[in-house]
């Protein structure tokens, strides 16, 4: 008789307040599902807790969910600042020079998978 290797589980379960934060261009990032083979995306829950830095991507593109912000908080977006709140959910498309402005905790879905290698600055 043959034995079966084990399936595979056909859903995920992260605890993001449990996973350990890395520090990134915005503040410190908690993130999930980057070594998943089968997932095509990321998803990270940052903490902005200052300005960040303007950057752009080449390749990924991010979608950013606010989940609390102070109330002037805003996005860089290609130069134009817009005022968010919890709540706001913003496309940010490969090229676009971004940053957030003001202290918040974002929840992050960047597809393909986050590479820090394709992070750029002007």
């Amino acid at each position: 008789m043959m034995s079966q290797a084990p399936a595979k589980p056909r859903w995920e379960l992260v605890q993001l307040d449990q996973t350990p934060g890395v520090p990134c261009s915005c503040g410190t990032s908690r993130r999930a599902f980057g070594e998943l083979e089968d997932f095509p995306a990321s998803i990270h829950r940052t903490e902005i807790s200052q300005d960040a830095r303007r950057h752009y991507h080449k390749r990924l593109t991010e979608v950013y969910y606010v989940l609390e912000c102070e109330p002037q908080a805003q996005m860089e977006l290609d130069g134009e600042l817009v005022s968010v709140r919890p709540g706001s959910c913003v496309l940010i498309r490969p090229g676009v020079r971004h940053r957030a402005v003001g202290t918040m905790t974002v929840l992050i879905f960047v597809q393909p998978k986050h590479d820090p290698q394709d992070e750029w600055y002007d």
